[in-house]
């Protein structure tokens, strides 16, 4: 963890920043205490509106559902960024034993979004007070990130047509760097995420009589089984892919042999192409693997987030700011294979996704467990990472140059 005293007596910034931690812990806690699923974000949404019309910002809310866009304007300049956190929770029963737990079972804040939120607000009211910046600066609340698109939402909603943005940026916690770490890269940085629904379908019948009917649970297993390997042997070694069935059910009786089995699971990607080979591959072997076994099976193959992919530039600027901040930065070496709904942002925009170090994982917790808790201690370093993104790529009296 960098050492946040010595920054904050070296940056007006930071020690500003540094003054509000414990309004902004406070702030995290109370989102943290009432968390809100996708597009449920009502209370969230009108605390973030609240607190930016109170530092005197412009408010626009239900934009995509529940989204809400913060704009703050200095100086003449016509150039404009976006910076995001996203606000929902997820469908997971907490178990962390805190002050602050869930009061809603089965909705718990095991991603840090109410950290991301907070940061953000934070960001706000110091760019608000500053004004540091020459230009327009588009706060993106954004709703349902997990697993509903909120950015495609927002997008959909005219959100760049409203608050034009040459380049937008988002952090998200990372519990496997170490606390206050930031890290970054150009080009691929979270998969493109598939889900998979397969099928299979026989007559049914009589456990004891399996001569007579097709045996779709044998079929399923073999399907589930295969399909394991098509990354291994079909596609090539040099890209990078994972593929991984979670979920069989089908069957209600010891002696029963089921008329339907469904099978669920998920791929994850960077390459459009290798997203088409591994559709078309195991879409050949659903169907020849039930032909062969005398059932009948569908799949459904549903594309719901591309590939995360920084634009180069970009992550170098948020590099620099990193290190203009802190001193350090972290080229990360790899993607991961987590997704993001964030790649909707930069499939229309310039801009980096950026990791927040969280210190391996707070108690041990890692992201989407039932004891998963922010970090607190690296508030004030992603509020004032994201504020001095702002300030640099709005430079009073100096555009930001491409490349």
């Amino acid at each position: 963890m960098n050492d946040l005293a010595s920054v904050a007596r070296s940056s007006p910034m930071m020690a500003r920043i540094v003054e509000l931690d414990a309004e902004m812990r406070a702030i995290r806690q109370d989102i943290h205490r009432h968390p809100e699923l996708a597009y449920e974000e009502k209370r969230t949404a009108a605390l973030v509106a609240a607190r930016l019309r109170a530092w005197g910002i412009e408010v626009h809310e239900g934009i995509g559902g529940t989204g809400v866009v913060g704009v703050l304007h200095a100086g003449k300049s016509t150039r404009a960024i976006g910076l995001r956190a996203d606000m929902d929770a997820l469908p997971i029963h907490e178990a962390s034993g805190l002050p602050y737990e869930s009061v809603h079972q089965g909705c718990a804040h095991s991603c840090g979004h109410d950290g991301h939120t907070a940061m953000l607000l934070c960001a706000a009211r110091y760019l608000s007070e500053s004004r540091r910046f020459d230009g327009r600066i588009h706060l993106i609340f954004q709703p349902a990130e997990e697993g509903k698109a909120g950015a495609r939402a927002m997008i959909e909603d005219g959100l760049f047509e409203k608050f034009p943005c040459d380049e937008v940026y988002a952090l998200h916690n990372w519990p496997a760097l170490p606390a206050g770490t930031i890290a970054t890269r150009p080009g691929a940085i979270m998969a493109a995420a598939d889900r998979v629904e397969i099928t299979v379908r026989a007559r049914g019948g009589h456990a004891a009589q399996p001569h007579l009917s097709a045996d779709a649970i044998l079929c399923a297993a073999q399907i589930v089984t295969a399909a394991h390997t098509l990354v291994a042997r079909r596609i090539d070694p040099n890209a990078t892919a994972v593929l991984s069935l979670t979920r069989i059910a089908g069957g209600a009786s010891h002696n029963v042999m089921p008329a339907e089995v469904s099978i669920t699971g998920t791929v994850r990607s960077f390459d459009p192409a290798v997203q088409d080979r591994i559709e078309s591959a195991l879409r050949e072997l659903v169907e020849g693997t039930a032909r062969a076994a005398g059932c009948t099976a569908t799949l459904e193959y549903h594309r719901y987030y591309p590939a995360t992919l920084n634009d180069p530039d970009c992550a170098r600027h948020a590099l620099d700011a990193a290190k203009a901040l802190l001193g350090e930065a972290t080229l990360a070496e790899a993607p991961a294979f987590t997704s993001e709904d964030f790649a909707f942002m930069l499939n229309a925009v310039p801009g980096a996704y950026i990791w927040l170090g969280q210190g391996s994982a707070v108690r041990g917790a890692q992201l989407h467990t039932p004891g998963y808790d922010f970090n607190d201690d690296v508030l004030p370093v992603g509020a004032a990472l994201l504020a001095t993104i702002a300030e640099r790529r709005l430079e009073i009296g100096s555009p930001p140059a491409r490349g």
